[in-house]
């Protein structure tokens, strides 16, 4: 199916929804109060709860636990690992996945993004993946390059990638390969499901954002063919291999001169 190419930033962004799951935004909807904005979740850490063992799976309260904390191993007891650095990283390239996909997709289909500050934003650290969003009132912004930077990288992953270096060891390449790999990513799909005005739109948006300070350097674009310069860790998941953008060819065991992640 291809989505037509919209000019109206309609109050639900419904063009989203046929893009698939990581586009969609509860968009016009109140969520539960209880649930903490993104602004929180970057916020201090409210209580350690870093090293509860996953399986462990004590009671949450979204109200005193720190929404981050919660995530990491919601996430680290999915792919059933042990090392919070690696579900850390996991669940930094879904939530990125997540903003890229509906901050570029309503900049390709409708040509103007929604205000998605992280005050505005509710969501729920103990759902599935993709993760689940609310955004009550749709207030549009310009959708150009510098537009998606401020609100995407300035607004979310710099103050998200704090938060998450601060409760767990990852290092800052590693989240910027990240990054730039949910952006390529979001950008792919709308190029497969969008008419193809959206689908260019996209592609020139992408490439404009991977040259931002914040991103450049991050990995190498060729045609459609993106290769981070980091790893995302996924490997050393329990039955995990290496992604197809990722800088190893074989996961790093097997590798005798592997790059450093």
């Amino acid at each position: 199916m291809v989505l037509l190419y919209v000019v109206d930033l309609d109050p639900r962004l419904t063009a989203l929804r046929d893009l698939g799951g990581f586009f969609a935004l509860r968009a016009g909807e109140d969520a539960d109060r209880h649930l903490p904005t993104l602004a929180q979740a970057y916020g201090p850490r409210r209580q350690d709860v870093q090293h509860v063992p996953p399986s462990a799976s004590p009671r949450t309260d979204l109200r005193t636990d720190d929404p981050l904390t919660v995530r990491v191993r919601r996430v680290a007891a999915a792919l059933r690992t042990r090392e919070p650095r690696v579900a850390a990283s996991v669940a930094h390239q879904g939530l990125a996945a997540r903003l890229w996909s509906v901050a570029l997709g309503c900049a390709a289909l409708y040509g103007a993004v929604p205000d998605l500050s992280p005050g505005a934003l509710r969501w729920d650290p103990e759902g599935s993946a993709p993760d689940d969003l609310w955004l009550a009132e749709v207030r549009p912004l310009p959708g150009d390059a510098a537009s998606l930077a401020g609100i995407v990288l300035h607004g979310h992953l710099e103050p998200l990638s704090a938060a998450l270096r601060a409760r767990h060891r990852v290092a800052p390449a590693l989240l910027r390969g990240n990054a730039a790999s949910a952006l390529v990513a979001a950008a792919r799909e709308i190029t497969r499901h969008a008419h193809p005005d959206a689908a260019a739109r996209a592609v020139r948006l992408s490439r404009d954002l991977l040259a931002h300070p914040a991103l450049a350097g991050a990995g190498t674009l060729t045609a459609t063919v993106f290769r981070r310069r980091s790893c995302c860790l996924y490997y050393r998941v329990p039955g995990g291999g290496v992604c197809g953008d990722c800088c190893f060819v074989r996961p790093p065991r097997s590798s005798p001169r592997a790059p450093s992640a």
